[in-house]
């Protein structure tokens, strides 16, 4: 689905605004509340990230490629993994895009760093500046039985530089490749279909992991933390009220979760609010935790 002149000409905009905010003066990929990045905002259902996470050492990234901003994504620098990313989903006929460059978040190292997403640097050497806070393409060279999952995946985006934005590694968790290549992009075809033919207005994502203490290790360190489970959610208010009821008692909100691994590795769908009591066991988190704002159900 293409965007409008309005979300053209707001997005221009959204620079500007990302700078004169800013408590750090940085210009504005990292930022303190992703309420405070209109764009960013317009990624998030009433414009409301996940609350209850209580690890303050995350970070609050508005996904910036080519001067606009495109999903928001709360991101470990200790473990170096995305927690989640939220994004919201276009129609689209779930063509990949192939040969795209590996990108890394200049800010999550210095606050002068550029506020676009960035590819990394032929020069290994370049990687050492930013490696202590984000995962680098060293990290994944030589573990074979791990894919590149996209927490934003390229199959849910439409415009070429939407797909091309999903491209960089803090939009990236490991994934074992009997569950990437299985379940897990047999679940993302699933929400496609549905949310192409079901879904009228817009459709919010967002799709977060657990870990539970297993890394990536490279020159005997601990580098990059591999998932436990994986999980999903998406929040369409708009919804065809006459589709087949197998579908329509999926929406306006509905989720799905699978383990990270080789084996008893299927996508479970549940409700929102299970899934909500699923993660509270397995993940740093208040008792408010809560993925969309009221649910997704609408206000009476």
């Amino acid at each position: 689905m293409r965007e409008t002149h309005t979300y053209g000409v707001l997005c221009v905009a959204v620079a500007g605004l990302l700078m004169a905010w800013s408590p750090t003066g940085a210009r504005g990929a990292v930022v303190s509340d992703f309420n405070h990045a209109e764009r960013c905002k317009d990624c998030l259902y009433m414009g409301t990230p996940p609350r209850g996470y209580l690890n303050r050492g995350l970070r609050r990234i508005c996904q910036r490629y080519e001067d606009k901003p495109r999903y928001v994504t709360l991101y470990d620098p200790q473990k170096r993994v995305p927690v989640y990313s939220a994004y919201t989903f276009k129609r689209t006929d779930g063509e990949k895009t192939v040969d795209m460059p590996w990108m890394f978040e200049p800010q999550l190292s210095t606050e002068k760093g550029g506020s676009n997403m960035e590819a990394f640097p032929q020069s290994v050497r370049m990687h050492r500046n930013f490696e202590d806070t984000q995962a680098v393409l060293e990290d994944y060279a030589d573990v074979v039985q791990y894919e590149r999952g996209l927490l934003n995946p390229d199959e849910h985006q439409g415009d070429p530089e939407d797909k091309a934005a999903t491209y960089t590694l803090t939009n990236v968790v490991p994934q074992f490749r009997e569950f990437s290549t299985g379940p897990w992009v047999k679940h993302k075809e699933t929400l496609r279909r549905r949310l192409n033919n079901y879904c009228r207005g817009k459709a919010y994502m967002i799709t977060g992991v657990t870990t539970s203490g297993h890394m990536i290790r490279r020159d005997n360190l601990d580098r990059v933390a591999v998932p436990e489970r994986m999980w999903t959610a998406y929040c369409c208010p708009d919804f065809d009220r006459n589709a087949p009821y197998i579908e329509r008692y999926k929406f306006p909100a509905y989720a799905a979760f699978g383990l990270n691994d080789r084996v008893n590795n299927h996508m479970q769908e549940l409700s929102i609010n299970d899934l909500q009591r699923l993660l509270k066991n397995h993940m740093d988190v208040d008792k408010n935790f809560q993925i969309f704002y009221n649910d997704c159900m609408p206000e009476s």
